[in-house]
């Protein structure tokens, strides 16, 4: 990796270039281009699980891995760190597992009960401190993403939120320190994700739309229709039991609607149903 620009993004960025014979004079790309998403190569068949939300030791090698869809793990490292899920264990499925790609949240609910508040009193010092810190954790843990979960916002401003975590994901993406970038929308914390879809959806690859937390009357459609959109449920008591979500999620794929799953989470289905519903 130089200057934060991974050789694999970088290949992809610059297709059929021979990085053993660059000229001088060549012009390349060092950002992703205009327009190309990551989520364009999903092609609907997504899979995406929160892992070590309870802290109960499970491990990548636990979940049952499908190798026919694009498998996202989405770990709480932005909260705590694991000395199961370190960063050899990410590199080795990853290495496992071509479809397997390792995503960290950012923010999260609370830390031993305490909620995790969102501050910012400045845009620019709270993006500038985040991209640091968040370098360093990327590239530690051989990240390909981030997950923005912050559940609690303090007194902070919607604008100010948004001009944060927005700039925050554009930042990383244009640097190559990440490829995927997605928001966990919910009831409670709609007015802000919205705000935040409305005005950085062009770097915004994937929603997890928690339809568990929402009244029935909620659709998909506020945050782009279904073309980015995870239908998510809990198997960790949240909500519905998941044979109802799952009911409904067979009616979206057949209907050729379904973009995705995302499960909340390993945690819950490891202890409960010995993965049931992820296979």
């Amino acid at each position: 990796m130089a200057n934060w620009i991974s050789l694999s993004n970088f290949q992809s960025w610059n297709s059929g270039i021979n990085c053993n014979n660059l000229q001088i004079g060549q012009k390349v790309c060092i950002s992703q281009p205009s327009g190309l998403s990551s989520s364009s190569n999903y092609n609907g068949k997504i899979f995406r699980e929160y892992i070590d939300a309870l802290y109960n030791g499970v491990k990548f090698t636990d979940v049952p891995i499908n190798t026919g869809v694009s498998f996202h793990f989405i770990l709480s490292l932005a909260i705590h760190l694991n000395s199961v899920l370190t960063p050899a264990a990410v590199q080795a499925v990853k290495s496992q597992y071509s479809n397997v790609k390792v995503m960290v949240t950012f923010g999260g609910d609370n830390i031993s009960g305490h909620p995790v508040q969102f501050r910012a009193s400045c845009v620019n010092s709270w993006v500038y401190n985040a991209v640091s810190s968040l370098t360093s954790l990327i590239s530690q843990y051989h990240v390909d993403g981030i997950d923005i979960e912050n559940e609690h916002f303090d007194s902070v401003s919607t604008d100010t939120l948004v001009s944060c975590i927005g700039q925050l994901i554009q930042q990383l993406k244009s640097s190559g320190l990440i490829s995927v970038a997605s928001i966990a929308a919910f009831d409670g914390v709609q007015k802000q994700y919205k705000a935040l879809w409305d005005q950085y959806n062009n770097v915004i690859d994937l929603v997890h739309f928690h339809f568990y937390s929402y009244p029935s009357s909620t659709s998909a459609s506020q945050f782009g229709g279904g073309a980015k959109v995870l239908a998510s449920f809990s198997t960790g008591g949240v909500g519905p039991a998941p044979s109802t979500p799952l009911s409904a999620i067979q009616q979206l794929k057949s209907n050729g609607r379904l973009a995705g799953i995302f499960i909340f989470g390993a945690d819950g289905s490891y202890a409960a149903s010995s993965f049931q519903y992820e296979r």
